[in-house]
């Protein structure tokens, strides 16, 4: 059981903690060097090359395109099948962000920075691998997955696609994301719901433009624009279940691109979110019907696309989180950790690995920090080594020698 250093952050093992400063640069390198979904290159090969530098047993590259797995057996040897492996999942992509950190490892690439913390996340994955190769203190396999494309491209799904659990099988997995707000060396975690599933909507308004003098020579889709974007904001609060929670959110709208010109095409894009299927496919019908009736009184056509790759709403198992739980307060004591925090309507694509295998995905502190997908965001260093003593502590417990 660790001790507090007065009551602010956990005692970690000497090793542990002594790893800071290589953390640290690791992840700055990471933060100078982001890359988008499916574009992983460079992330994907300094990890490659690291898990065998630190001696893992077996490395894959290039699952769901730019993924890694490092597999690695404890003492005694790989174990028996799937009971006696874990997974734990770190996402590797960065966003189209400008970054504003002012920070002096801040991005070398113009428009795009790690503003969600994948640097960090993958970060503490590596020093979790390089911590338990050296000391191999569990029996079973431990399988380290750097996932790509975690923001908005479903390299979970891709991943799976590609033969994740086939290649890898696992009884449970393990996932987390730091949070700002919540105090460095602080955890949360919670079973059942705990994200929403997210889908992307698109909608496509065509009519006939013209010249804006003679608006009744066209069928003015800015208009109908305006009366249905008004329209959408009574799906939630009058055709969603008052019970349920859902979020409907328009965040893009384009038409035109002069003052004196009506357009003949208008784009609006958006997102859902809900903690239940049934909740989130009621909602796109919603959608549908109210987008086809107002283009009908507007004389307009208007079409919605549901994205590509919707998440699935995020579940803990009960079983996996309580494990979870034990393990986390006998690594960092009592204080330190926090069952039940606000469900969030953030979407994680984690959501695909745990309906499939189950999964327990938790909260670690970033501090006071910008919010996530801020340009001033930035991962706390000073969290890195909590998170080596947490994979560390969670793979020894779950796979104990003897």
């Amino acid at each position: 059981m660790s001790e507090t250093d007065g009551g602010a952050r956990p005692t970690l093992p000497n090793a542990v903690a002594a790893m800071e400063a290589e953390l640290t640069a690791w992840r700055r390198d990471f933060h100078r060097h982001p890359e988008l979904g499916y574009e992983e290159t460079r992330t994907a090969s300094v990890v490659a090359e690291k898990l065998r530098a630190f001696g893992l047993d077996a490395v894959a590259t290039g699952v769901g395109r730019t993924g890694v797995i490092g597999t690695l057996h404890g003492a005694g040897g790989a174990g028996a099948g799937a009971e006696r492996a874990i997974m734990i999942r770190a996402d590797m992509d960065a966003l189209p962000i400008s970054e504003a950190t002012g920070a002096e490892h801040a991005s070398t690439r113009p428009g795009v920075m790690h503003a969600c913390g994948h640097d960090g996340h993958t970060t503490m994955l590596l020093g979790a691998a390089k911590r338990l190769a050296e000391t191999r203190a569990f029996e079973g396999t431990v399988h380290f997955c750097f996932q790509p494309a975690e923001e908005g491209g479903a390299g979970a799904k891709a991943m799976m696609e590609d033969g994740l659990f086939d290649r890898f099988p696992v009884s449970r997995i393990f996932g987390l994301h730091n949070w700002p707000g919540l105090p460095v060396g602080q955890f949360a975690l919670k079973d059942g719901p705990v994200f929403a599933g997210a889908a992307e909507i698109n909608i496509h308004i065509r009519g006939q433009g013209g010249h804006a003098a003679f608006p009744h020579h066209t069928t003015d889709i800015v208009v109908a624009t305006g009366a249905l974007i008004q329209a959408l904001q009574g799906v939630v609060s009058r055709r969603v279940d008052a019970n349920a929670t859902a979020v409907l959110s328009i965040c893009e709208v384009k038409a035109g691109d002069a003052h004196n010109v009506l357009p003949s095409e208008a784009l609006l894009r958006g997102t859902t979110r809900a903690f239940d299927k049934g909740v989130g496919e009621r909602m796109h019908a919603e959608i549908a019907r109210i987008a086809e009736g107002v283009g009908t009184a507007h004389g307009v056509e208007i079409t919605v696309e549901k994205g590509d790759n919707p998440y699935p709403p995020m579940f803990n198992d009960t079983d996996v989180t309580d494990f979870a739980e034990g393990a986390m307060r006998q690594t960092f004591g009592d204080a330190f950790v926090t069952r039940g925090h606000p469900l969030a309507m953030v979407g994680e694509d984690f959501a695909f690995m745990s309906e499939f295998v189950p999964g327990c995905y938790l909260l670690c502190g970033n501090g006071d920090t910008a919010a996530l997908h801020h340009p001033a965001y930035d991962f706390d260093d000073s969290a890195l080594t909590a998170g080596v003593a947490l994979w560390s502590g969670i793979v020894e417990q779950a796979l104990p020698r003897g």
